[in-house]
């Protein structure tokens, strides 16, 4: 597990402990803890290499810089990865697409069940309502949070882009002055306190106003999904994979 030292690796480690199907078999961090249950490995894959560990599947809840190493050692031992960290770079989202040709990647901005089901819920309710209803996401985290806006934010934008194939991310409104197109979706971000996670898109139409929302009460949920993700993900063939095909061939 790559970014073990950090509040999500170690809300992992605590729920893995709890599992049956799910061992965290070593982990690697720029922050290598003076111990631990599972031996850590800090600053590079390299490292971890000269100790001949053995894993079935990586999972990535780090940060962006860590992505090529990451790549390289998992396509080098056709480990597959579970990719859980968000704020990438276009070019390195496209690192990712390169790398599913070769392993089997799991990539999702937010691995909560109930994320991917405000995804759906939003893709919907934007074929339903059409161009009468303006849209506008709202998101907010804690105060440490590197990324703006959230990896999940992008990703109902993106779902909602599916139906509402002519749409304009704005993100800032007040350096121009002008009325709300009809093709914008309204992206913000909200940082403050330790705000785990919450999640609300907004159809806005006449007379009428339609608002989804999600609030993420601890960062277990999102460890569950990740651990879910890995024992699902392990002897998968190379190629792109997300919430959504874990759901479909649960419900298989």
């Amino acid at each position: 597990m790559t970014g073990c030292s950090g509040k999500m690796g170690k809300s992992i480690l605590n729920a893995a402990a709890g599992r049956d199907d799910a061992v965290i078999a070593a982990g690697v961090d720029i922050v290598a803890p003076q111990s631990g249950e599972v031996p850590v490995y800090a600053k590079s894959f390299e490292m971890l290499e000269e100790t001949g560990c053995e894993a079935d599947v990586i999972v990535d809840f780090s940060n962006p810089a860590v992505l090529s190493g990451m790549l390289t050692y998992a396509k080098a031992h056709h480990l597959p990865v579970v990719i859980c960290t968000t704020g990438y770079s276009e070019e390195q989202k496209q690192q990712i697409r390169e790398a599913a040709k070769e392993i089997a990647v799991f990539y999702s901005g937010n691995m909560s069940l109930g994320i991917n089901l405000i995804i759906e819920l939003a893709k919907k309710a934007a074929a339903v309502f059409g161009e009468g209803f303006d849209i506008e996401i709202i998101e907010q985290h804690h105060n440490q949070k590197l990324d703006a806006p959230s990896g999940t934010a992008l990703m109902i934008a993106d779902a909602i882009s599916e139906v509402k194939t002519d749409a304009e991310y704005v993100y800032d409104r007040h350096a121009y002055r002008r009325k709300r197109d009809k093709k914008e979706i309204g992206i913000h971000s909200i940082r403050g306190g330790n705000i785990v996670g919450e999640h609300e898109v907004i159809f806005a139409g006449q007379d009428e106003v339609l608002t989804i929302s999600h609030s993420a009460r601890s960062k277990t949920v999102f460890a569950i999904g990740a651990l879910n993700a890995a024992v699902y993900l392990k002897g998968k063939p190379a190629g792109m994979y997300d919430m959504s095909d874990l759901l479909r061939d649960a419900d298989a």
